[in-house]
This record gives structure tokens, C-alpha cells and sequence, in this order.
């Protein structure tokens, strides 16, 4: 199985556009659609359903997924290894961070990484820390920056970090010594990555609280300045609001 045919239809799912997928790994549109079509032909059957929205895997190909990320990763040892015995040092590492309060930090690591390994490539994934933990189990992401998860990882504590209630500065509880939780089942409720197994989300249901739900985000930034606006209150990790005023 040539694995850059794999890699290409990683991509091609992630993006969910043959476009798009050209566009990140420098082919043509019609050259990524013959990859594909060459594949589900050695394959045997389809590995991508397509619309006018885009692309999308069949159930074989969600099936086939576990190996075909295998096979990339172990594509890339295979280029990295024969590098290193022709005395280079090349190769990609996938990060994904969780909080953006560690970007100055971890991009700070990273210009001296890289003044080390010019040739090593990497790249940032984004997401909370349970979609990052399953990067992780899936070999999507080598290191990841994240709140504690289930899974067979090698951890190293940075912070010890609290949830913190954010509620506007002229809301009455906003001198309160302490949050009362179940507040936040009649108080207006800004959701952030609703519907995920975020740590707020873990809170609330472990408290068995329902939050009176008012606004949505997928953004902690947004959640925060929506705060801070009057709209409501929320939940959050208290690094999210490290350098933040207002709330």
C-alpha cells in the first residue's frame, strides 16, 4: 500500500474536500481525485462517499482507518530513520494544545527547536482535551497539551489548574467568596464546545447540574468576552482567562 495514497486520503477526510486537500499537499484536484480513485480500486471498495458538500468516509473506510494511520506513522519512521543513517534529521511532529494561554510559551520552544532541527516540520493541532487525548490514542498527535484523560499516556504535570466560575462584574455573585454551582441552572449559561466531553461539561454533570443554556461557543475567548458583554455566566478552566480582565 503506497502510503503517500494513504496520507492523502487523511487528508481528504480532515478536510472533507479534494480542494482543500490539493491545496494543503500541493497536488491538483484531479491528481488527489485519481489517488483516491486508484486506492478504492486496489482496495476493493469505496473509502469516500461524494457529494456537492464534499467528502466523507464510508463505514469500510472508518473500519480501515486504524491501519491506514498506522501505515502513515510508520511511513514517516521509515523516511526519518533513513534520513538520520544519510545524516540528516527530518521528519513531522503534530502538537495539539488545548489552552491558547501556552501558545507564547510553546512557541517559544519551538524557534529553538527549530534552530536545532531545520528540517523537522510542525504542526499545531487545536481542540479540547478529550478530541486531543484520542489524536494521541490514534497517532495523530505526538504531544499534546491538555487536561488529564483516560488513555496509555506518559503525562508530566505542568499546572495544577482550578475550574473557575466567570461572571460579569456587576453581577451581585461577582463578590461572592464562593460560586455557588447550582446558580447555573437559572442564571443564563454561555455553553463552550457544547455537546463535548469538556472539563466544564464533566463538572456540571458530575454536580448534576443542568445549566439554564442561553449561548453557545466553540471558542473560550469568545465565551469569556460574552461574559464580560452581560450575556451571561460560565464555566472554565482558570488558565482560559489568564490575562484577561473583566470577568
Amino acid at each position: 500500500m503506497d502510503t503517500e495514497k494513504c496520507k492523502v486520503l487523511l487528508c481528504a477526510i480532515e478536510t472533507g474536500s479534494f480542494s482543500a486537500t490539493a491545496e494543503k499537499l500541493g497536488y491538483t484536484p484531479s491528481g488527489i481525485s485519481r489517488m483516491m480513485a486508484a486506492m478504492e480500486s486496489e482496495m476493493g471498495f469505496p473509502l469516500l462517499s461524494r457529494s456537492r458538500m464534499g467528502v466523507t468516509p464510508t463505514m469500510n473506510c472508518e473500519k480501515m482507518l486504524p491501519v491506514i494511520r498506522e501505515l502513515v506513522r510508520l511511513g514517516e519512521q521509515f523516511d526519518q530513520m533513513s534520513a538520520e543513517i544519510c545524516g540528516l534529521v527530518t521528519g513531522k511532529v503534530s502538537i495539539g494544545v488545548s489552552y491558547y494561554a501556552y501558545y507564547r510559551w510553546l512557541f517559544k520552544l519551538i524557534v529553538l527547536f527549530r534552530e536545532i532541527y531545520p528540517n523537522i516540520e510542525v504542526n499545531i493541532l487545536e481542540g479540547n482535551s478529550s478530541s486531543l487525548s484520542s489524536a494521541m490514542d490514534e497517532g495523530r498527535a505526538d504531544l499534546c497539551i491538555i487536561s488529564r484523560r483516560e488513555g496509555n499516556f506518559r503525562w508530566i504535570t505542568l499546572l495544577e489548574d482550578p475550574m473557575v466560575a466567570w461572571v460579569p462584574e456587576t453581577h451581585p455573585l461577582a463578590a461572592a467568596e464562593k460560586f455557588p454551582i447550582h446558580a447555573y441552572e437559572t442564571e443564563p449559561f454561555i455553553d463552550t464546545f457544547p455537546g463535548q466531553d469538556t472539563d466544564n461539561a464533566r463538572i456540571l454533570a458530575r454536580n448534576n447540574i443542568k445549566p439554564n443554556i442561553r449561548f453557545t461557543t466553540s471558542d473560550s475567548l469568545a465565551t469569556y468576552y460574552m461574559v464580560e458583554a452581560g450575556l451571561g455566566m460560565s464555566l472554565n478552566n482558570s488558565i482560559n482567562g489568564k490575562d484577561l480582565n473583566g470577568t
